[in-house]
């Protein structure tokens, strides 16, 4: 039987000394989404779940065996499983004439009730744009270059990018046919489930992980050749734009999406890792009906469980935390200090400072408390302290303490002290 104290499989506490990192992650990328004119947006964890099957295709595997699917008043709902169909909904529901050229991101988490294994978790989190622009080749490369200077941001600098087309809409049921007369003759030779994908959903048959399956595709002919030149050409552009912005790239015709919206332009990276590769992050152009029209966009999304693995198996992770701020400890002797210290440290905190305080107990274990915590300074004052009115300011590190002021000129002497200290 499961512990109720702990997670449900596959979700996890995010708690110190990590929990710094994800507070350190979401900050640059607020910054680098802001520098590239993308506002926040956040939608419901919870859609309807047609939103999703509308979107992302009812023959996925995310809608087929990964949703968190529930019924509740004669409606169909679902914990969100991926971000871009939400943010799509939001537009549709705000009209096209507001939604014109909308730049969004997100960051929160998504769900899925997929197997737990390394990297992939059934409550992961991901950071993601959406760009509704009028869709460009140098729209297409301007966002996957944003995603490339994010996972430099976040200190992954060694990212390989695969690129790739879906092709024109249009052009979607021919690429699929083109694919199934290729594989026809070896269909006998896949597995259980791409033979079935070959019928429902071809394009995954390209991309799955079975040793014999993968072998068998790596001699098909690339989903360009059953492309008009249009949509080449398409392809062509992003490609030097990407090499105009100095952005390295492998062209990889055996590159998929998982879900169905994508046209043109698809991409995903990968961070380097102990000698192998980890996919982190993928992208590209989409078209999703919602709202009695079509909306078509590009975006990416960023598995942040998978960049922090990566990023703490650097040995340089530490310098991606900002210095943390130093503690004050209040120290009091006697009930009089006491309640002169809790004063006092509301005064501190508003002034910037971070400080704390034991609620009672000897000098001896008060200093402990301060030494457990990390406090940079204490400061101590008793019954003749508060008569002088002065305070005892101790460095922690060095141990030389001195009477200060204990007036309005202290919360200064503390940032004094500070910006001193600080690197």
């Amino acid at each position: 039987m499961a512990s109720l104290l702990q997670p449900i499989q596959g979700m996890s506490d995010i708690a110190a000394p990590e929990v710094a990192y994800w507070q350190r992650m979401e900050a640059v990328a607020r910054d680098v989404m802001e520098r590239h004119g993308f506002s926040e947006l956040r939608t419901p964890v919870m859609e309807y779940e047609e939103v999703f099957t509308r979107s992302i295709g009812d023959t996925t595997d995310v809608v087929q065996k990964e949703m968190y699917s529930f019924e509740r008043s004669h409606h169909r709902l679902c914990l969100r499983p991926e971000g871009t169909a939400g943010v799509m909904r939001h537009a549709a529901g705000i009209g096209p004439i507001e939604a014109a050229g909308g730049r969004w991101y997100y960051i929160g988490p998504m769900f899925r009730c997929e197997r737990p294994q390394a990297g992939r978790k059934r409550q992961f989190h991901q950071c993601g744009v959406e760009c509704l622009e009028e869709p460009s080749p140098l729209v297409d490369a301007e966002i996957l270059s944003l995603q490339v200077d994010l996972l430099r941001a976040w200190g992954i600098p060694d990212c390989e990018v695969h690129l790739n087309t879906r092709g024109a809409g249009g052009e979607h049921a021919a690429v699929a046919a083109g694919l199934r007369a290729a594989l026809a003759e070896r269909e006998g030779d896949l597995c259980e489930d791409c033979r079935r994908r070959i019928h429902e959903n071809v394009l995954r048959v390209l991309d799955c992980k079975n040793e014999g399956c993968r072998a068998i595709v790596s001699g098909l002919p690339p989903v360009t050749s059953f492309m008009g030149p249009e949509s080449v050409a398409y392809l062509e552009a992003v490609e030097a734009h990407l090499r105009a912005m100095g952005i390295p790239f492998v062209r990889d015709p055996l590159l998929v999406r998982g879900l169905d919206y994508y046209e043109h332009t698809i991409w995903e990276i990968a961070g380097r890792r102990a000698g192998s590769q980890t996919a982190l992050a993928g992208g590209g152009r989409y078209r999703i009906a919602l709202g009695g029209r079509d909306w078509a966009g590009v975006g990416f999304a960023i598995g942040m469980e998978r960049v922090l693995q990566l990023l703490l198996e650097s040995p340089d992770a530490a310098s991606f935390l900002p210095p943390r701020r130093p503690l004050v400890w209040l120290v009091g002797l006697g009930d009089a200090a006491q309640s002169a210290n809790l004063a006092l440290m509301r005064t501190l905190r508003a002034a910037g400072l971070a400080c704390r305080m034991a609620s009672g107990g000897s000098m001896k274990s008060q200093m402990r408390a301060a030494n457990k915590a990390g406090a940079a300074w204490t400061l101590l004052r008793g019954d003749d302290e508060l008569a002088a009115g002065t305070i005892l300011l101790k460095d922690m590190a060095s141990g030389e303490q001195r009477a200060v002021p204990a007036d309005d000129t202290l919360p200064a002497t503390l940032l004094d002290a500070v910006s001193v200290a600080r690197p």
